[in-house]
């Protein structure tokens, strides 16, 4: 506000002055053209030639003053004696000011003050036909009269003014309150300290923070997000803009961006419609957590086949105490076949050891499951550039979703594994006696489930792997289905 009433106090200044000087100047216009008028009227030649020239010259002066609003008419003899003047008295007295440039044949403009007080006035000579300088002429309007002119147009120029200010004062007020309530009351320092916070937190926290407007524009990004991206801002991830795209609130939304398992948030601001999402980075974690899974199957594959094996041999006891030894031997000897030529048959065809414990854990869980599980007789899998961690991705996932596509359907429950090296790829097929896959196309896109409640990520994760390999996957489904993932390796 103060700002602004010095601007408006700066420009009535100004538009003051440049009123004062126009008043001014159309002062001097209108002095110089009566005199002009005066010095080349037919009378005031005359006059000016004859002994006595007031009797006809005052009078005459006296009516061309009052008809053009002058404050004097002053003819003079070139000797600066006056033969009028608004003041009869000084008659005869001689005139006060700058009269060479006249008596020169030229004009003299200026301000000065004489008898009646400071002046705006012109000077001009009287000549004859011959061009000889007769008398002097000399109009004025002082300064005074130039001053009460300015004030009649004061109005003009104060009312704007006022109406100027007036509208400036409303006009901060209306600013200034929708400033508040846009800060939420905020004053300049408190915005002050609220930007050095935000700009804070936005470099500091190791979660990735994004804002796109309606548009779907980045309007705001912080230095974790611009890592976790490893890419252009404006050449979003797909499944980032996928999210965003549907502008729905999510909460801890995996997405694959890359080599990256990103978890994301998204809410939206409900005053401006602008997205806020923030990003966490989940790889390793998923990683481990799919070791772990691992480590927890081949856990409880050992804690049921323990379970079993009380159960066994309590019963072959029990055959001996009946004295029935040959049958209490056959049963030993038939259940530890059983499960020896499993483990054999997976540790003897798989050459990495996770996934071997992968597969022996998740044989037992499909057991408890009612799942058969059986591991191809065509399996072999030799040691390649492969990761191994990649490796339990395809596997597990892929055993995952068949184990729940199985469950709950008639028997024969039957899901069947391949891990083979071949020909410079390495092959993983799984089917299962499941229902099928209702849209094979659509079931390695992210969020694809058939589950209630279902994340549907695994064969996302797995579609991630066998495109950083550049391989390739196939989904077929009728009775049951059968998914097969090539990925390309060196030995």
């Amino acid at each position: 506000m103060l700002v602004v009433t010095c601007l408006v106090a700066i420009g009535t200044t100004g538009a003051a002055l440049l009123a004062r000087d126009d008043a001014t100047q159309a002062a001097i216009d209108q002095v110089t053209s009566i005199a002009e008028a005066v010095a080349h009227a037919p009378t005031v030649i005359a006059a000016a030639q004859t002994p006595k020239p007031s009797a006809v010259l005052q009078p005459y002066a006296e009516s061309v003053r009052l008809a053009t609003d002058t404050d004097f008419i002053v003819v003079m003899a070139i000797d600066r004696t006056r033969w009028t003047h608004p003041t009869v008295n000084l008659i005869g007295q001689p005139f006060i000011g700058t009269i060479a440039g006249a008596l020169a044949g030229g004009r003299v403009v200026e301000t000065h003050a004489g008898s009646l007080g400071e002046s705006v006035r012109t000077v001009v000579p009287v000549l004859s036909p011959a061009g000889a300088v007769l008398a002097l002429v000399s109009v004025g309007i002082t300064t005074d009269a130039i001053n009460r002119r300015l004030l009649g147009r004061a109005p003009a120029v104060l009312i704007p003014t006022a109406l100027a200010l007036l509208l400036a004062a409303a006009g901060s007020w209306f600013l200034s309150r929708r400033l508040r309530r846009q800060t939420h009351g905020l004053g300049p320092a408190e915005m002050t300290r609220m930007y050095e916070y935000h700009d804070a937190v936005l470099h500091s926290v190791r979660e990735g923070l994004i804002v796109v407007d309606r548009a779907g524009r980045v309007t705001l990004i912080n230095d974790s997000a611009r890592a976790l991206l490893a890419g252009s801002v404006e050449d979003l991830p797909p499944e980032l803009a996928d999210l965003i795209a549907t502008r729905a609130e999510v909460t801890d939304e995996p997405i694959l961006v890359g080599d990256r398992v990103l978890v994301a948030n998204q809410r939206v601001i409900p005053s401006q419609g602008h997205l806020v999402i923030t990003l966490r980075d989940h790889t390793e974690l998923r990683a481990l957590t799919g070791e772990l899974d691992s480590v927890r199957g081949l856990t409880e594959a050992l804690r049921a086949q323990a379970h079993e094996s009380a159960n066994r041999l309590h019963t072959v006891l029990t055959l001996v105490e009946l004295g029935r030894s040959d049958e209490a031997v056959r049963l030993a000897t038939a259940e530890l076949e059983v499960a020896q030529q499993l483990t054999d048959q997976v540790v003897g065809a798989v050459s990495e050891p996770a996934l071997a414990a992968l597969l022996l854990g998740k044989s037992a869980q499909a057991a408890e499951r009612g799942v058969q599980l059986e591991v191809d007789e065509a399996s072999f899998l030799r040691e390649s550039t492969l990761a191994g961690r990649d490796l339990l991705t395809v596997v597990g996932n892929l055993v995952d979703n068949a184990l729940e596509a199985v469950a709950g359907t008639p028997p024969p429950r039957k899901v069947n594994v391949l891990v083979v090296s071949e020909a410079g790829e390495v092959r993983v097929r799984v089917s299962d006696t499941g229902p099928g896959i209702p849209d094979p196309a659509a079931a390695f896109r992210r969020g694809w489930t058939t589950k209630e409640g279902g994340r549907g990520v695994g064969l996302s994760l797995v579609r991630q792997v066998t495109e950083r390999y550049g391989g390739a996957y196939e989904v077929q489904s009728s009775a049951g289905s059968v998914i097969t993932v090539r990925l390309p390796v060196t030995s």
